[in-house]
């Protein structure tokens, strides 16, 4: 009877064990996700070539390189504005006045329910 108890407990350890990095990896998944979800939304990101800009509505529409894909790009006094060349590691603050038609940015932002990007950060990309 001893037997027969310790072949039963034995097997249920083993058939247990490969359960448990399952449940440790679910576990880091799920404080992953958490921590996201205390940051707040997934900034979101375009990148592309301005096509028509406006300073009355403080937007630009921007042109995702490789396709005719355009996004509005919505900001404020609260948007960054940068301008880095291709390739540095070295940021320049600017205004937004020193961005126009045609020159290459990327946009960090929130996506609306229009499928606007309100931009926190704008960067200018410069080619040397």
């Amino acid at each position: 009877m001893n037997r027969l108890l310790t072949v039963l407990f034995v097997a249920s350890v083993l058939a247990y064990l490969p359960l448990i990095p399952v449940s440790a990896q679910e576990s880091q998944e799920q404080a992953k996700t958490t921590a996201a979800d205390a940051k707040g939304a997934k900034q979101a990101r375009w990148e592309g070539v301005i096509t028509r800009s406006s300073k009355d509505n403080s937007t630009l529409t921007v042109r995702q390189r490789g396709s005719d894909v355009e996004k509005t790009v919505v900001y404020d006094s609260s948007t960054k504005w940068t301008s880095q060349e291709h390739g540095s590691k070295k940021i320049t603050p600017i205004d937004a006045s020193q961005v126009n038609d045609n020159d290459r940015v990327i946009c960090l932002g929130t996506w609306d329910k229009n499928g606007a990007l309100h931009a926190s950060l704008i960067s200018k990309r410069v080619t040397p």
